[in-house]
């Protein structure tokens, strides 16, 4: 980011010293020895026949590669050989993964050893369990739905849409069908999740789904934008999810004194600007820290553009105005990023620095920045104007005075 006079740093709080993969591995070690409401994983192992372990996919942070060693171990101390074990990446409606990229994400010797697959979301691969209250259909992934064992992972961040990430996200949206993720999130029509908080209409549908299929063992971790492990929860699918809650919420939840004129801004880096369908959740940081009318400059790659069919096609097909309209009388996923990005927009001038064609940014109602230095100048033209920084946009929540 460039040299800003008068500017101050927003960001996540992460460790002093950075984190090494060894204390990485023995943190989660150590969450693994200590599992919270619930006997050991080798214990919960016995007597099972099958077991599917549920990892993210490759636009999270969670270092899976690290996780899963130690996870197949419990596993086969338990009982169950590598040939029982199916590894489901948790795609929600992300785009499969190449078989580098799987290889890359769980690592070459476990790709050797255990079976790896694309979670897929068409109905016809999933199995109907059940209908919440809230009527979001249960409709779970088959290879999972089948397992004896179930073991969810993830990371643990605050998350706009639901309050916060990991915990029962592996199942839904993770391995959900598209009509049962599209369900849940429709509900952000009606309900506002406060990021950092789980106790929300939205997160409570996603937890009531265990009451159609298990989620046996969870193991999630807390990481900084390196994947390095902060913290490492394991046990009980919501009680150590609740734990790593606080944990996370006291890194990313990030008190701030003021609004600001000018936010500058980036996702974090890989992965968290592969696309724009990932990377507005950064503006939407940045905005709720920037004055109304105020300015946001964000620099993010996004080498994969919208990274989703639906965000572009109702992006390239219509207005915002008339698609905005439509999305608030029928919630289309995918598209309801331009909820998210019209709700920024209709209060600031924004700003993008990337590799994105400008006509494609200027289709959004972004303002292409060519030369972001020569922006920046041409923006924050005061030394009065107040201007904050934040490197690491889509992990770092601001958190304003209630009385402003």
């Amino acid at each position: 980011m460039p040299d800003v006079q008068r500017a101050d740093r927003v960001m996540y709080r992460a460790d002093e010293e950075s984190a090494d993969d060894s204390l990485s591995r023995q943190r989660v070690l150590n969450a693994l020895r200590s599992p919270i409401d619930t006997p050991a994983l080798s214990v919960l192992a016995q007597g099972k026949r099958s077991a599917a372990v549920m990892i993210s996919d490759g636009t999270r942070l969670c270092p899976s590669h690290l996780l899963l060693p130690l996870l197949l171990d419990e596993l086969n101390r338990g009982g169950i050989p590598d040939t029982s074990i199916d590894i489901v990446i948790a795609l929600g409606m992300h785009r499969k993964h190449t078989r580098e990229e799987m290889k890359r994400l769980v690592g070459d010797d476990v790709f050797s050893r255990i079976r790896v697959h694309n979670h897929s979301a068409d109905a016809e691969d999933c199995i109907h369990l059940g209908t919440t209250t809230a009527g979001t259909p249960v409709e779970i992934n088959r290879t999972v739905a089948k397992a004896d064992l179930r073991v969810v992972t993830g990371n643990i961040e605050p998350h706009a849409l639901v309050g916060v990430a990991g915990g029962v996200k592996a199942l839904i949206p993770g391995v959900a069908s598209q009509r049962c993720i599209e369900h849940n999130h429709s509900l952000s029509l009606r309900h506002q999740a406060v990021p950092g908080q789980p106790d929300n209409p939205i997160h409570r549908d996603l937890e009531e789904a265990l009451q159609f299929i298990s989620a046996d063992f969870l193991l999630n971790v807390v990481v900084d934008h390196n994947r390095q492990v902060l913290e490492a929860v394991a046990g009980h699918a919501v009680a150590a999810h609740r734990t790593g809650v606080g944990l996370a919420s006291a890194r990313f939840l990030v008190p701030v004194s003021q609004t600001y004129d000018v936010t500058i801004v980036s996702p974090g880096g890989y992965p968290k600007d592969t696309q724009l369908y990932q990377s507005i959740k950064a503006l939407r940081n940045a905005s709720s820290m920037t004055k109304a009318g105020g300015t946001i400059i964000m620099a993010a790659e996004c080498p994969e553009i919208f990274g989703n069919g639906m965000f572009q096609y109702w992006t390239e097909t219509m207005d915002r105005e008339r698609a905005v309209a439509k999305l608030k009388q029928s919630f289309q996923l995918g598209a309801h990023k331009l909820l998210h990005l019209d709700d920024i927009l209709s209060k600031h001038r924004v700003y993008l620095h990337s590799s994105i064609p400008s006509a494609v940014i200027e289709l959004l109602g972004i303002l292409p920045a060519e030369q972001l230095q020569k922006c920046v100048n041409e923006v924050v033209h005061s030394r009065a104007q107040h201007v904050a920084i934040m490197p690491f946009g889509s992990m770092t929540f601001p958190q304003l005075p209630s009385v402003q």
